[in-house]
């Protein structure tokens, strides 16, 4: 089977209203097109569903969290028509959290690079484990971080954003991201994670489900023009991904 075709996306909701979204990619939980609209079916459902409260995201089977974009998706690009279908993946995800009416909370069990980054900011209450270092590595493939970047500088701050755009290959620890604001709590074991999100999300359910809701307006209050906003910094890494300079850069990081 073409490996971009591989993996899942399945949504678990349990009595108390918790939604568990979990992803895999054999490829250290890389996502491909095929996956990240399923994440985007995902939130849309949960979203509508009455009977959710709060939404967990997750990724299972591999330390890895996420490793961003699919690579052979990525070097099979030609044209800008598949270079912004390829770069719009995941500002497409980061809108459809953005705009889901249920509070999203992330489990980043393990490191997070490139757009695995862009789900965990995505979210609007992130959890890591000790594990759970971060690194955005598309400067060095020959593009930027362009289209979660508005996602991701919303926030860790713009120094703080720009020190991790230019150091495409120094990981930050999850302990920095805490600092940074990514996360808002960090645990030394992946167990100690789980049973902090068990109990705050079951405390999440308790509340008043229209205050939640008026608290995820008021928390995303400023990002209404994403939906453009995204696009258009996809078209820019398509434009780059199309470089001499980036096809030899994928080709390199691709076999390195």
């Amino acid at each position: 089977m073409d490996i971009t075709q591989q993996g899942y996306v399945r949504t678990d909701i349990a009595d108390s209203g918790v939604a568990t979204v979990t992803f895999f990619h054999p490829n250290h939980n890389s996502l491909p097109s095929k996956l990240l609209q399923g994440l985007i079916d995902a939130f849309e459902s949960a979203g509508a569903n009455p009977a959710v409260k709060v939404i967990v995201l997750q990724s299972a089977e591999h330390k890895t969290f996420c490793a961003g974009a699919s690579f052979d998706e990525l070097m099979a690009i030609e044209d800008m028509v598949s270079a912004n279908a390829f770069f719009s993946g995941f500002g497409n995800v980061i809108n459809a959290m953005r705009r889901c009416p249920k509070i999203i909370v992330g489990r980043v069990h393990g490191k997070a690079v490139g757009g695995g980054v862009g789900l965990a900011v995505g979210t609007d209450y992130c959890m890591g484990s000790h594990y759970a270092s971060i690194r955005l590595s598309e400067l060095a493939v020959g593009f930027g971080p362009f289209v979660i970047g508005p996602a991701v500088e919303r926030k860790i701050g713009t120094a703080n954003f720009i020190k991790m755009t230019l150091t495409p290959s120094e990981w930050q620890t999850a302990e920095w991201g805490k600092a940074a604001g990514l996360f808002q709590e960090v645990f030394d074991t992946v167990e100690q994670l789980d049973a902090y999100i068990a109990h705050f999300c079951e405390k999440l359910c308790t509340y008043n489900p229209e205050a939640l809701l008026e608290l995820k307006r008021v928390f995303w209050q400023g990002t209404e023009h994403w939906d453009t906003l995204l696009s258009e910094r996809a078209a820019i890494s398509g434009r780059l991904s199309l470089s001499e300079f980036s096809k030899k850069a994928i080709e390199g990081f691709k076999k390195g």
